[in-house]
């Protein structure tokens, strides 16, 4: 895939969190779809050792790995998937680095232990607090709070689950469909940003029904489209 195949904005894609198991497997997905990658850590050394590890996964391409901001300053696209707990804290770290572009929260509220129970923050969704603390001149798209990271490590098998995508800019939303449809899933526009908190707070419906049914992964599928 080339550049002029997805777009011209789409030079460098950062995934901020990306040695945790849910980015790192969507930058893994990411540059096995032709993508540049760049994952982020609070430290350069994590990052470049979990860069390296994923590149050793793909059969072409490199991921390369820096500290937070740096690779927040890279990119034209930046991936924040990280837990609640460090969500504004590293938005306030790289919120400088962050003007003109578009940022996808894939954050999921939780209150660790009782991960399998919904969690409204204080700002009603994680997505809406990243809007009103990076301000009017970010793009916030919430998305892929509802995918497994265990489908995303297996490069050679399709992702069975949709991805829902919210957001205030229409065409924000249609680019980040695009970045779904890279990693091998369906994006659905499911509405504003603050939409979002039906997705985040999905998330840990869907850890009830893994531990419940005893199954790894469950997603969402959304019927009627065609």
């Amino acid at each position: 895939m080339t550049d002029q195949d997805k777009g011209s904005w789409f030079v460098t894609v950062a995934v901020l969190g990306g040695t945790g198991k849910e980015g790192s497997g969507l930058a893994l997905r990411w540059a096995h779809a032709g993508y540049k990658v760049v994952i982020g850590s609070r430290t350069a050394e994590k990052a470049e050792t979990a860069a390296a590890e994923l590149t050793e996964k793909l059969t072409d391409g490199v991921i390369t790995g820096v500290d937070n901001a740096t690779a927040a300053e890279q990119a034209d696209v930046v991936v924040l998937s990280v837990p609640y707990s460090a969500h504004k804290s590293t938005l306030e770290s790289v919120k400088d680095k962050l003007t003109g572009k578009i940022v996808v929260d894939v954050t999921v509220p939780m209150a660790p232990p009782n991960i399998t129970t919904a969690k409204i923050p204080e700002g009603t969704a994680a997505g809406l607090e990243a809007q009103a603390l990076l301000g009017d001149k970010v793009k916030v798209v919430s998305a892929f709070q509802n995918v497994s990271a265990v489908h995303l490590k297996k490069l050679e098998e399709p992702v069975h689950c949709d991805v829902l995508v919210t957001g205030d800019d229409a065409d924000a939303k249609e680019q980040v469909i695009t970045l779904v449809e890279a990693a091998g899933m369906r994006g659905v526009d499911a509405g504003p940003l603050a939409n979002a908190v039906v997705a985040e707070a999905l998330t840990p419906v869907l850890l009830y029904i893994n531990k419940k049914y005893s199954v790894k992964g469950s997603g969402i599928r959304i019927t009627g489209l065609a």
